[in-house]
């Protein structure tokens, strides 16, 4: 009986092992990968032209995952290493926080939860688990907890002056933002914890209709809510940059209407380069281009139709055509669950392809981060 006891209790160790040390990497491994591919060429020119660059991104997830992002790891797409060799000056890291089970781009509820059970397999704080506001924060105290030990290579940007103190050094600039406006949990208040914790960009939606209202990827295609309302308003009160992404087309108008600053769409593709359900009318997009927003460009299928390096190339020219170069941004969903052409250490390949598509240097440079940087100067709060 006690041989029988001790296997027992040798398994369900061996259980908990695969649970909380094996299972994440190996589902982060799954879910983020970076296709096979031969080196990219890239030209002394383009390289010398990279070298000059100060690369800026909308979107990234990472923090959803068990990674140190000071520690260049086997998986994913980027961590800071990589975004280091990649020249990158800017990043927004964004906090995912809900992902309903059967995730498609056509319709999902907000009745089921795979965050869950993997913040627990990831030993996050238990007032996590049933928190959508709580992951929100233990994100945003995971990047804080990286500034810290960076030893100055990385700066989180709350304002004005941080952004153009971290450009002025050696230090990638980190801003948080929300993947869904869903950790508000219906209450205005709470507003103020995530601005608290640092975050400065506002996504209203993921892939189901919250309070605010409708998903893309839900069901009711509504637009705003009162709440959803009173929740643009007093976040563009404080400063914080309004993302679209992932919104209902009717929320995205009514955003539009009711917003006083100008907006972005952290990851996305166009609708007219790729005609599916993920990417949101073009007229829309002029629309916000047209009132000074951004439209970030996503590098996987979903935005761009095809997990290659020419289709990122293709949408990124055909969106300076339709919206103008000023107004074009990198957008890549790095580490959204998505497959990737190149991971973040490769950007001087995109660099090199866009100049083979014929972009100018100005243009290639305003994409590649100066809209982005010159954005976030503009519209963080001053203080």
């Amino acid at each position: 009986m006690g041989r029988i006891v001790l296997g027992l209790l040798v398994l369900v160790a061996i259980a908990l092992t695969v649970f909380f040390f094996v299972l994440p990497g190996r589902i982060d491994a799954r879910m983020n990968q970076v296709i096979a591919h031969a080196p990219y060429p890239v030209s002394e020119t383009a390289a010398g032209l990279h070298a000059r660059l100060r690369v800026a991104d909308l979107h990234d997830d990472v923090l959803l995952w068990d990674r140190d992002v000071l520690k260049r790891a086997a998986r994913g797409h980027e961590d800071l290493p990589r975004l280091e060799e990649g020249g990158f000056r800017l990043q927004v890291f964004s906090a995912v926080t809900k992902v309903p089970k059967n995730l498609n781009y056509d319709e999902n509820t907000g009745d089921s939860d795979q965050v869950t059970l993997l913040t627990i397999a990831q030993r996050w704080p238990p007032r996590t688990w049933s928190s959508l506001l709580e992951r929100a924060v233990y994100q945003s105290e995971k990047l804080h907890h990286a500034e810290a030990a960076s030893g100055g290579r990385l700066k989180i940007v709350r304002t004005k002056s941080d952004l153009s103190g971290a450009l002025a050094g050696d230090a990638l600039a980190a801003i948080l933002a929300t993947e869904g406006a869903h950790p508000l949990e219906g209450k205005l208040e709470n507003l103020d914890r995530l601005y608290i914790a640092g975050y400065r960009v506002l996504g209203l939606h993921h892939f189901f209709d919250n309070e605010l209202g409708g998903s893309l990827h839900g069901q009711s295609g509504a637009g705003l809510t009162d709440f959803g309302r009173a929740v643009v308003i007093a976040a563009q009160d404080k400063g914080m940059i309004i993302d679209l992404a992932h919104s209902s087309e009717a929320v995205v108008r009514d955003v539009i209407e009711l917003a006083r600053a100008p907006l972005i769409v952290s990851h996305t593709g166009l609708k007219g380069d790729c005609d599916n359900a993920r990417n949101i009318d073009d007229a829309l997009m002029r629309d916000i281009a047209d009132r000074g927003g951004l439209i970030g460009v996503g590098f996987w299928d979903g935005a761009v139709c095809e997990t290659s390096l020419q289709a990122v190339v293709d949408a990124i020219v055909y969106a300076v055509g339709l919206v103008g170069a000023d107004h074009v941004a990198l957008g890549s969903d790095f580490d959204g669950a998505t497959t990737t052409p190149f991971d973040a250490s490769e950007m001087a390949a995109l660099t090199h392809a866009l100049m083979a598509a014929g972009l100018d240097e100005a243009t290639i440079a305003a994409v590649m981060g100066e809209n982005q940087i010159r954005f976030f100067a503009e519209r963080l709060p001053a203080q």
